[in-house]
């Protein structure tokens, strides 16, 4: 079981947004055996192009740290996109270590 911290910055989120993104995060084990922790930051930026809510992922694995920021229109779509991205960066990292 992953530890998960979501932390909103500039807005409320409601308990659908934090579940959607645990459930999001918990995939991510599938994919790196030895998470240790994910941080979870959603931020709302000042932007008049409508692309204003962020996302970023921190996940703590043995040695480092994997960081992800992704911004859209969602934030269900920004977590989303980062949750794909570090799937791509976590195989890599479990590849790198098997060799």
């Amino acid at each position: 079981m992953v530890t998960m911290h979501f932390r909103a910055v500039n807005f409320k989120a409601g308990m659908r947004l934090k579940e959607y993104a645990k459930k999001r995060i918990e995939k991510l084990s599938l994919f790196h055996k030895q998470i240790f922790e994910v941080f979870i930051f959603a931020k709302v930026e000042n932007s008049s192009d409508g692309f204003n809510k962020w996302a970023e992922l921190k996940i703590e694995i043995p040695g480092d740290y994997v960081v992800v920021k992704k911004i859209s229109r969602s934030f269900e779509e920004s977590i989303h996109n980062a949750a794909e991205s570090a799937v791509r960066i976590l195989k890599k990292r479990k590849g790198k270590e098997r060799s």
